[in-house]
């Protein structure tokens, strides 16, 4: 069976030791965005991007122009935000990036 980016990206980030996220967590109060992992002592977020070659939602008007604006919304708030496409988490570079932000547990 084959995983979905957040998935993998999940297991690697146990794998590797790095502190467990929150999932799906909306980081502006009153406001229904939310980001795939979340940080929170770290005001750090990340969005894995779905659907980048296949004309899915995040690239498409209206979800393109939704995701700026829970961009900015966040940064103003003092949020790093991160964002990597599936084909990046598939390959590597997510949880490579991830490690250089994140310290190891214990």
């Amino acid at each position: 069976m084959k995983l979905l980016a957040t998935d993998q990206l999940a297991l690697e980030l146990t794998e590797a030791g790095l502190p467990v996220p929150e999932r799906e967590r909306q980081v502006t109060p009153g406001r229904r965005y939310a980001f795939d992992f979340c940080w929170p002592e770290q005001s750090l977020a990340v969005e894995v991007e779905g659907g980048t070659w296949s004309g899915g939602r995040h690239t498409r008007g209206k979800g393109y122009e939704e995701d700026c604006r829970k961009y900015n919304i966040a940064a103003i708030e003092g949020w790093k935000v991160l964002r990597f496409t599936s084909d990046m988490v598939k390959r590597g570079e997510a949880i490579k990036i991830l490690r250089l932000m994140l310290k190891p547990v214990g």
